[in-house]
């Protein structure tokens, strides 16, 4: 007899949670749902949309299959996709339950009225990185961001700046763990480095292109992220849909998706 109940078996295999890397002991389910799509401001440009009700339809579907781990950037669908998770997780009283990974970088603000002088609003600089967590937590609805992303490297920031910048916020609680997305392995390798050195907060996940037609990730970033104990967080891997079964897609509901 033990005083440690037994796990509960997981429903779906969406529910069938893992420890997300070695430097880093979040528990995330085995597919993340991403949220560039969640929002109402991109219609226009092709790349997906959705009004409140159907991005709420889309999450409550995702969580109630198990599924904890939400992407989503200050600047997508300019700013509604943060707008619309927050309200969901507020309206469903389950922020503490959710993984919620979005980045900073983008000129995120680029619409708001009367916004003229926009130098400091974009990139990696430490003024671009306050303003954008500030307004995400806002967008939000929360106190902290579960993982961080450096969207893409500017080439103007150094590793310092940005290593500095990224372990203050981690050190307030406004963010828990850190991440970096289409960049360099050199400088991701390098940027972990000086975080080692230095005392300071690494990246643990890497996000990137990878699909059975695109796999130069195979050959820098795969190796470095085992150098560095990192997660892998790969997008585009269907292609924007061209790669897909031929025929009916009734399996999918018994496979939990």
């Amino acid at each position: 007899m033990s005083f440690i109940d037994p796990p509960v078996p997981a429903a779906t295999k969406l529910a069938h949670y893992r420890t997300l890397c070695p430097n880093a002991g979040i528990h995330v389910s085995p597919l993340q749902l991403g949220a560039m799509s969640v929002g109402n401001k991109w219609a226009q440009f092709g790349m997906g949309s959705m009004d409140k009700e159907t991005s709420f339809k889309l999450l409550d579907a995702f969580a109630d299959k198990g599924g904890n781990f939400i992407d989503t950037a200050n600047g997508y669908q300019d700013g509604s996709s943060e707008e619309f998770l927050g309200e969901w997780m507020e309206q469903r009283n389950i922020r503490d339950q959710m993984v919620i990974a979005t980045k900073y970088t983008a000129l995120f603000n680029r619409r708001q009225p009367g916004f003229l002088n926009k130098a400091n609003h974009a990139g990696n600089n430490i003024k671009s990185m306050h303003i954008s967590v500030e307004a995400s937590l806002k967008k939000l609805r929360t106190s902290y961001i579960d993982i961080l992303y450096v969207h893409w490297w500017d080439w103007d920031t150094s590793i310092e700046e940005v290593m500095n910048g990224l372990h203050n916020l981690v050190v307030q609680g406004k963010v828990l763990y850190l991440g970096i997305s289409d960049a360099p392995a050199w400088v991701v390798s390098e940027a972990n480095r000086y975080a080692k050195d230095h005392g300071k907060s690494p990246f643990v996940i890497y996000q990137g292109r990878w699909n059975i037609l695109e796999r130069s990730f195979e050959r820098e970033i795969i190796p470095m992220a085992r150098a560095h104990g990192m997660a892998l967080a790969p997008w585009d891997v269907l292609v924007a849909g061209k790669l897909r079964r031929k025929g009916p897609y009734d399996f999918r509901p018994q496979l939990g998706a």
